[in-house]
C-alpha cells in the first residue's frame, strides 16, 4: 500500500468518508461496465448556475478521494435531462414567442432562441459543457435524448413496463387522488405534435413492448415504450437511469430526499442497486430564505468570479456541505481568506493533515504554491483608503511592503488585487460612512500620530499593532474593540476593518500619518 493511500485510509475529510462508503458499496472488484460511475444531473431548461458548479465540484472531490483509495477506473457523467418537455418559457432568453409555439416538446425538439444550435436543448447543453470546461472538470457529457433514441435505455424501459404494477404501487400512494387517476410512469411523445404527453395508459403489452394511451380527444394510440417514443416521469426516469447506466454514486439536495427514496425503491424493483447517495443542504439568500432559480434571489457564478477566484467558490462548497449556508456577496471575503489560509498552511502541515486540508481537495491533490502575501480583507481596505479603481495604485503599496511580489511572480495575488477593487467599488464604496472623532477619540488619535513618529520606516506590523493596543489601554476605552472601531469608522468609513498593524505596515507610516493629520483636522476623508 502506498504512503498516500495509507494516509487516505485514516483521513477524516468528508470526501474521504464518502469515498470509503462507495468503496464498501462497490467492493474490491471493478464493476462489469469497467469503471466506477459518478453522476451529476442537469435540467437544461435553464442555464448552468452555482448549484450546478457545487454539485460537480463536490462530486469531483469525492471521485478524487476514491481514486486515492482505489486503483479502479472511474468516470463522471454529466447527465442532461434534455428530453424533458418544456413546461414554461424562461424569462432570460430572446425570441420568447418562438419558444411559446413549442411548449411541451422535448428541449432537443425546440428551436434555439439564440439561433446558434440545432435546438434549445443543444444550446443549453453546449453552455453546460463550456461552463464545466472553464473550471477544468473531468467529465463525460451524456444526453437523455441520445440514450432514449439510441436504444441505451431500451432494456431498462422494458423493465419498467414488466414491473408496471409494482412501480405504480410505490408511486401512487405519494400522489393526490386527482393525479392518481391519470398517472403513468410513461410519458408518450405524440407522433403528430411532438409534445411529451401526460396521458393515462389504458393497455399494456409486455411482449410487444407497447402501451396504449388515451388522448384528450378520446382516441386511443398504441406506441412502443422504447426508441424514444416515450419518456419517463422524472422519479421513474431517475431510477431507470441508475439501473441502465449502473450508476454508483450521485449526490442531491435536501429537497430531493423523498424522491431519492422513491427512485431507490423503483431501482430495486428493476433488480438494480441504487447508487451511494449524499444529501447536501440548500443555499440560502441574504434573508435566510431558500434560493430559487425562478425568483433569482441567489448569487451567480459569474458574479462570484467578478469578486473572487474560482478556488474560493470551491472552498465555500467544501466547507460543511450538510449545513445550510447563506450564499450572498458578503460571504465572499471570508471564503477567499479561508482558502488563502488553507493554501498557505498546507506546505508546513504533516502529511496526514494535508489530505484533510480543503486546498488539497480543491486542487485534486496538487495545490499550487504561492506565499500568501496579503489577505483579501487587507486588499479591500487598501482599495478603500486609496479610493482607486487602478491596480497599479495598489501594487505601488504592495511592492513596497512585499518587494518579492510582482504581478508575474504572484499571479494569485495579482488576481486578488483586481477582484478586490471590483468588490470595493460595488459593495464597500456605496456604503462608506465616515464620522468625526469624539474629544476622547481625538486625544487617542493624536497619541497614535505621535507614536508613529517614533517608529522607524519599515517597522514590523506586530510592533505597530502593539503601539495601537497600548494607546487604547492608556485612553481607557471601555472595550479595546471600541478603539479599533473608532479607527475604522473615522479613517475608513466602515464599522469593521483589518488588523490595523498590518494595514499601516502595508499602507506606509508616512501615508498613515497624513491620514491621521486629516482626521485630526476634521477634513472630509471620503474625498
Amino acid at each position: 500500500m502506498s504512503e498516500l493511500r495509507a494516509l487516505a485510509e485514516k483521513a477524516k475529510a468528508w470526501p474521504f468518508q464518502e469515498a470509503k462508503a462507495l468503496l464498501k458499496h462497490v467492493g474490491q472488484k471493478v464493476p462489469e461496465k469497467g469503471y466506477v460511475l459518478f453522476e451529476t444531473g442537469y435540467g437544461p431548461s435553464g442555464l448552468p448556475h452555482i448549484g450546478t458548479f457545487g454539485e460537480v465540484a463536490r462530486t469531483s472531490m469525492v471521485r478524487h478521494a476514491f481514486s486515492t483509495l482505489s486503483d479502479m477506473p472511474t468516470r463522471l457523467f454529466a447527465f442532461s435531462d434534455d428530453m424533458d418537455g418544456l413546461r414554461k418559457v424562461p424569462d432570460n432568453i430572446p425570441n420568447r414567442n418562438l419558444i411559446m409555439e413549442h411548449l411541451g416538446k422535448p428541449l432537443t425538439a425546440i428551436p434555439d432562441p439564440f439561433g446558434t444550435h440545432e435546438s434549445f436543448g443543444h444550446h443549453n447543453n453546449a453552455r453546460l459543457q463550456g461552463f464545466l470546461d472553464d473550471f477544468g472538470f473531468d467529465y463525460q457529457f451524456v444526453s437523455s435524448t441520445d440514450c432514449y433514441k439510441g436504444g441505451q435505455f431500451d432494456d431498462a424501459l422494458m423493465g419498467i413496463l414488466k414491473n408496471y404494477d409494482a412501480i405504480m404501487n410505490v408511486i401512487l400512494p405519494t400522489l393526490g387522488a386527482e393525479r392518481q387517476a391519470t398517472y403513468s410512469p410513461f410519458l408518450p411523445v405524440c407522433p403528430e405534435t411532438g409534445i411529451v404527453l401526460q396521458a393515462p395508459v389504458v393497455e399494456r403489452d409486455e411482449v410487444a413492448g407497447t402501451i396504449v394511451y388515451a388522448r384528450d380527444d378520446g382516441m386511443r394510440v398504441e406506441t412502443p415504450v422504447t426508441g424514444g417514443h416515450c419518456k419517463l416521469q422524472w422519479k421513474a426516469d431517475w431510477a431507470m437511469r441508475w439501473a441502465a447506466l449502473d450508476v454508483d454514486y450521485e449526490m442531491s439536495g435536501k429537497d430531493l430526499i423523498d424522491s431519492v427514496n422513491l427512485s431507490g425503491q423503483i431501482c430495486r424493483i428493476l433488480s438494480a442497486r441504487p447508487p451511494v447517495g449524499f444529501t447536501y443542504e440548500l443555499f440560502l439568500d441574504e434573508k435566510g430564505e431558500k434560493i430559487s432559480k425562478s425568483i433569482g434571489n441567489g448569487l451567480s457564478v459569474e458574479e462570484w468570479l467578478r469578486y473572487a477566484p474560482p478556488e474560493s467558490l470551491s472552498q465555500f462548497m467544501f466547507q460543511k456541505p450538510k449545513t445550510a449556508k447563506r450564499l450572498y456577496f458578503d460571504v465572499i471575503p471570508k471564503n477567499v481568506d479561508e482558502y488563502l489560509q488553507h493554501l498557505s498552511n498546507l506546505p508546513d502541515q504533516e502529511p496526514q493533515n494535508q489530505i484533510d486540508n480543503p486546498a488539497w481537495h480543491i486542487h485534486r491533490g496538487e495545490p499550487p504554491h504561492e506565499d500568501a502575501h496579503l489577505s483579501y480583507s487587507i486588499l479591500l481596505n487598501l482599495a478603500s483608503v486609496c479610493h482607486t479603481e487602478d491596480k497599479s495604485v495598489l501594487w505601488h503599496f504592495i511592492s513596497r511592503y512585499r518587494p518579492d511580489a510582482t504581478a508575474e511572480t504572484a499571479p494569485i495575488l495579482d488576481g486578488l488585487v483586481e477582484r478586490a477593487i471590483n468588490y470595493y467599488q460595488d459593495f464597500i464604496k456605496p456604503h462608506k460612512k465616515y464620522r468625526m472623532a469624539t474629544t476622547n477619540e481625538q486625544a487617542a488619535i493624536q497619541d497614535l500620530r505621535a507614536a508613529l513618529d517614533g517608529l522607524a520606516l519599515g517597522a514590523a506590523a506586530e510592533d505597530i499593532q502593539t503601539e495601537i493596543y497600548e494607546i487604547g489601554k492608556r485612553h481607557e476605552f471601555e472595550n479595546l474593540r471600541d478603539w479599533f472601531r473608532c479607527l475604522y469608522e473615522v479613517l475608513l468609513g466602515q464599522e469593521q476593518g483589518p488588523r490595523m498593524g498590518s494595514f499601516i505596515a502595508l499602507y506606509g507610516l508616512d501615508e498613515t500619518k497624513d491620514l491621521l493629520d486629516r482626521a485630526l483636522a476634521r477634513e472630509d476623508l471620503s474625498a
